[in-house]
């Protein structure tokens, strides 16, 4: 071991000299993450929480033989209701006007008719906010209008408020509320973990391979009386260190962060779940970290075999930058619903750790699946080291022209 010791400690001195690495390992994951997240969080709580105290104003078009209708929006207080206009469509879509409402001139009469149905249409701009809050304000006066004249129906003839509700559902959660919220943070935080263990590993895997051929050191550590067996595995135990250190760092830092302000880390989760209760057991994040060990080793090594086949630093990030897109994707469709943890999907390398995360985080324990997720990882994991020795050991791909 001591060749490879001394490979490892010469390695790591130098990239922890380099102001590059650090960068990379502390300062992005421990300060800039977390701000990024924390202010993003903030800065969209301001804007929807200014949307929604702003009163939208909602045009209203016909209700020409209707006052008492005209009356009562008028008297809305979430809506500012405007004079109608023939360009409302116009307004709507450059974002001179929220929403516009169009009303039957006869309104008052076909809601005096008990044979009738007034139609009301709601016009709205389709995936902006501000209208969508508007739509939604015109919405809600329009239901509890009804609600209102169908209790006065009911009660002038005698019956009970209940007469027109012979049904009654209401949702009940019967979840912890520590698996709900524990649920939610399972599958962002292994997303995090995963995407900074694979950028944290980037740039010394290919500083180590591609920067020493441009440096043209690489002939001089080839020299030394090391076996390129035992290069290999210093050159990867400083690799790994990096990348298990910028996640550690970066989950410290993003702990650090959300005490100091739950609000903003939780507001995309806000009126769903309650983030005070989450409660992580010691266990679930020893079981998580064990998956994502096997997952570090393999990005590790890919990089490293990345960086080996490169003539050049700049040809290796040209190689590993589209990488980091076959990385976020499966951690993200384990975010999406339906998308559960099955034997299948224990085959699917990161896919199958963040599913296996987000169970674990809500108190399951599927030991069967973890054991496939482990075993196949640390296949992976372990083909692809074996691709980076037999690379190394190649001076054909090590100083390919």
């Amino acid at each position: 071991m001591n060749p490879i010791l001394a490979v490892y400690s010469k390695e790591l001195i130098d990239l922890l000299r380099d102001r590059r690495t650090i960068i990379s390992m502390i300062v992005i994951p421990m300060v800039v993450m977390p701000m990024m997240m924390l202010g993003f969080g903030g800065m969209s709580a301001r804007l929807v929480n200014n949307a929604l105290s702003q009163v939208p104003e909602v045009m209203l078009l016909g209700a020409a033989k209707s006052p008492k209708i005209r009356a009562a929006l008028e008297a809305e207080k979430r809506m500012k209701i405007v004079p109608g206009a023939a360009d409302y469509a116009t307004r709507i879509s450059d974002k001179r006007l929220r929403a516009a409402v169009e009303v039957p001139d006869d309104f008052d009469d076909q809601l005096a008719a008990e044979n009738s149905v007034a139609l009301v249409k709601i016009f709205h701009y389709e995936g902006e906010i501000r209208s969508g809050f508007a739509a939604d304000a015109a919405e809600r006066f329009f239901r509890d209008y009804r609600d209102r004249t169908l209790a006065n129906r009911i009660s002038a003839r005698g019956l009970p408020p209940d007469f027109a509700r012979p049904i009654t559902t209401r949702r009940e959660n019967v979840a912890p509320p520590e698996k709900v919220a524990g649920s939610v943070i399972g599958g962002i935080l292994p997303y995090i973990i995963i995407l900074l263990c694979f950028t944290g590993a980037m740039y010394p895997a290919l500083d180590l391979t591609a920067g020493e051929k441009e440096r043209g050191t690489m002939e001089t550590i080839l020299s030394s009386p090391v076996r390129r067996g035992q290069l290999v595995a210093g050159k990867f135990l400083v690799v790994l260190t990096i990348s298990l250190s910028t996640a550690l760092c970066s989950v410290l830092s993003m702990t650090f962060f959300y005490l100091l302000s739950k609000g903003a880390l939780g507001f995309a989760m806000k009126g769903r779940v309650d983030l005070g209760n989450l409660r992580i057991a010691p266990e679930s994040v020893v079981a998580v970290f064990a998956l994502l060990l096997p997952v570090a080793i393999l990005f590790t090594a890919v990089l490293l075999a990345v960086g080996t086949f490169a003539r050049s630093f700049k040809e290796a990030q040209s190689y590993a930058g589209p990488m980091v897109i076959l990385v976020i994707l499966p951690a993200v469709a384990a975010l999406l619903p339906g998308v559960d943890l099955t034997w299948k999907l224990a085959l699917v390398p990161i896919l199958n750790v963040s599913l296996a995360s987000k169970e674990i985080f809500s108190g399951q324990y599927s030991w069967s699946l973890l054991a496939i997720i482990f075993a196949s990882t640390c296949v992976y994991a372990a083909i692809a080291c074996g691709l980076v020795t037999r690379m190394f050991n190649r001076e054909a791909v090590l100083f390919r022209a």
